[in-house]
């Protein structure tokens, strides 16, 4: 039988969420983001930065464009969509580090982290009951 302590240890190697994401990225880790939806999801609006790769040419296209030692996170919609973890799963066969940002990008959004679409970068407001409103300043 497992041990609960190691079992969320586990846990917390391959999963991460939206706010640990843009904390790290804040500080200055080097994280690549993948996001695996839909073209037509990817237009939509994405995590600001992401690389888009659907998780069907994460196999082909990840070992030409994602260097091996990188630190990957993948993410889909949101919780009611497993493409993240299809994504985290084709990344893990060639041997990358991954997790999987749960919450996906409608928790990116609900948080107010920044959103990138054609029109450029925006933050969106933050949903009371999923993250914590944060005063901005202007710089």
């Amino acid at each position: 039988m497992i041990d609960r302590a190691d079992f969320f240890a586990a846990k917390l190697a391959y999963e991460t969420d939206a706010s640990d994401v843009h904390a790290a990225r804040k500080a200055g880790d080097d994280l690549v983001v993948i996001d695996v939806r839909s073209d037509e999801a990817w237009a939509q609006g994405r995590v600001a930065g992401a690389v888009h790769m659907h998780y069907s040419e994460i196999a082909t296209r990840a070992p030409r464009e994602i260097a091996a030692d990188a630190e990957v996170v993948v993410y889909c919609w949101s919780p009611g969509c497993n493409a993240g973890a299809k994504g985290a799963l084709e990344f893990a066969k060639l041997g990358y580090r991954v997790r999987e940002m749960i919450g996906g990008f409608e928790y990116w959004v609900r948080e107010g982290y920044p959103v990138e679409d054609a029109d450029g970068i925006h933050h969106r407001p933050v949903d009371p009951l999923t993250g914590v409103a944060r005063i901005r300043t202007r710089a």
